[in-house]
């Protein structure tokens, strides 16, 4: 995989594919939100300056707030690769939002998502 052109992608090119596939499973927007929310430390104002700014996905990650310390405990595979052993940090954040996502639109409750 090539890490410079996933840093590169826009975050507001990808945001509206993690709307749609939690929405294709019955979750929401505003669910969307409060995933993305909880593992950056956004506020609502601070993501959609981000997803209007056009960050791409390194500036997204790099300008966050906080990462939520229990980021660390997201497990799982995605894409093939186990999120735990993702070395690049920035491709880790990238997956474990990725996981998040999918967690909430197999119908996880929240607070199972939000470990």
């Amino acid at each position: 995989m090539n890490n410079e052109r996933v840093y590169r992608m826009k975050f507001s090119s990808v945001y509206p594919m993690y709307i749609q596939k939690a929405e294709r499973k019955g979750r929401t927007k505003e669910e969307v939100d409060i995933v993305i929310q909880w593992l950056t430390g956004y506020d609502e104002q601070g993501l959609q300056s981000q997803i209007n700014g056009e960050a791409d996905f390194e500036t997204f990650f790099a300008q966050a707030p906080q990462i939520n310390p229990n980021a660390s405990k997201i497990t799982g595979v995605i894409c093939g690769v186990r999120v735990e052993e993702i070395e690049d940090p920035v491709i880790q954040k990238i997956r474990w939002l990725d996981k998040l996502v999918d967690e909430l639109a197999k119908g996880k409750p929240m607070e199972k998502v939000l470990k």
